[in-house]
């Protein structure tokens, strides 16, 4: 029989209830050893009343003790309640310990079973001391070889190097080794270029994470490398650590300054994290150092509108508009005037987004007849509408047309006039 772990299961096993005191303790343990005694057990029941009375008596000789060092001899309804939740918090804290205990064991087993398969077998060839790194793993640092090992047969014999790494026991092909020199220094460049080609592997691979990881040690080996910073900003932007991505951009912009492309990275990235008026900051960086670009022009744009910058926003599609107008700037350049009130403007940019620059886009044919309901020229609208509707159905559009319809002025025919 386990151990009685608390009063609650104590108080159980004797059919006691708090309050108690030592008398009670006693008569409780005699009417119980009355019917667990043994010596009146069934037939072939002998062993558990045996043990079942062994429990009795454990119980009861802690509820004496128990009772004998409690106040007036009595112990009370609430010292079993604090007894029995602190019994079931130590319960919890152990098996909560035997569970984590359980997952490490079972994680260092399925570690071994995955990276060290030749724990349990003789190298074919015994290297000592031989320190090296492995290739494709640069982090891992530099590894002791404890054995090389074949495997495969004929054509398929692969060579493999069992290392001691600071992560672990960890099997790499050998071929991937790069055996380490202690009497000469690491030059910085080679660390750079071990792990950015490293990060290159994981972003293939599709583990910005990893890459960002690797990264790190090259920024830490050269912290003004462009190609570095680029790379680790894309790393940190695709892996969703936006603060991270926001940190490593503005050390690229700071190192490289005479190209527009980390403001163009800041810009998006700003607008991700929601710091919209840092993202048009940086837009506007990107407008000053290539002028000549509409797409920076309209992306300046469209952020202005978004921090309800209408007239600075007016400005910058304008811009855009007049290097190399596009579906894209005239919509939000429409936009941009319908907010502001100017409703010719508005109609002006629309027509020329539907007839000009993408007459086959129903939603430049939309934002047109939109604008036009905004007029009295009602027939135009309705044929913006009937465009629209041949090239993509829209049921707000269906709508639009059925209002411009019903708005249409109603003339007499010949017949009725006379």
């Amino acid at each position: 029989m386990p151990r009685v772990l608390d009063l609650e299961q104590a108080l159980l096993l004797l059919e006691l209830e708090a309050p108690f005191d030592k008398r009670q303790v006693q008569l409780a343990r005699r009417r119980m050893a009355k019917r667990w005694h043994p010596d009146i057990a069934p037939p072939g029941r002998q062993h558990e009343h045996q043990r079942h009375l062994q429990a009795i008596n454990e119980a009861a000789d802690e509820l004496e003790r128990l009772a004998e060092t409690s106040r007036n001899g009595r112990v009370s309804r609430n010292a079993v309640k604090v007894s029995a939740a602190a019994a079931r918090r130590a319960r919890e804290e152990e098996g909560r310990r035997a569970y984590e205990a359980e997952q490490r064991a079972r994680a260092e087993a399925e570690d071994r079973a995955r990276n060290d398969p030749f724990g349990a077998r003789v190298p074919d060839h015994s290297v000592v001391h031989r320190y090296a790194r492995c290739v494709s793993y640069p982090e891992w640092g530099v590894g002791t070889v404890s054995g090389i090992y074949f495997s495969g047969d004929g054509d398929d014999v692969q060579q493999w190097a069992r290392m001691s790494f600071q992560v672990g026991v960890r099997t790499v092909p050998a071929g991937s080794l790069q055996f380490v020199d202690f009497s000469k220094p690491d030059p910085g460049a080679e660390r750079v270029e071990r792990f950015m080609t490293a990060a290159q592997h994981a972003l293939a691979e599709g583990n910005p994470a990893l890459a960002a990881q690797r990264l790190i040690y090259a920024r830490d080996a050269d912290p003004s490398n462009p190609a570095v910073l680029r790379l680790l900003t894309v790393a940190f932007w695709q892996s969703g650590n936006l603060p991270a991505a926001g940190r490593a951009v503005r050390d690229w912009a700071r190192a490289e300054t005479d190209r527009p492309t980390a403001d163009r990275y800041a810009s998006r990235i700003y607008e991700d994290m929601g710091a919209i008026d840092l993202a048009a900051d940086a837009a506007e960086r990107v407008t000053q150092r290539i002028p000549e670009d509409a797409s920076a022009w309209g992306r300046l744009g469209r952020l202005r509108l978004r921090l309800l910058q209408r007239d600075a926003a007016i400005d910058a599609l304008e811009q855009a508009r007049m290097i190399e107008p596009s579906l894209e700037i005239l919509l939000d350049l429409s936009l941009a005037y319908h907010l502001a009130g100017d409703v010719g403007a508005e109609v002006s940019a629309a027509e020329a987004a539907a007839t000009v620059v993408a007459p086959d886009s129903a939603q430049a044919w939309s934002a047109y007849a939109h604008a036009l309901a905004r007029t009295d020229r009602l027939r135009e609208c309705i044929a913006a509408c009937e465009r629209a509707l041949k090239l993509t159905p829209d049921q707000e559009v269906r709508d639009l047309l059925a209002r411009a319809r019903a708005a249409l002025p109603h003339e007499l025919s010949s017949r009725t006039a006379a």
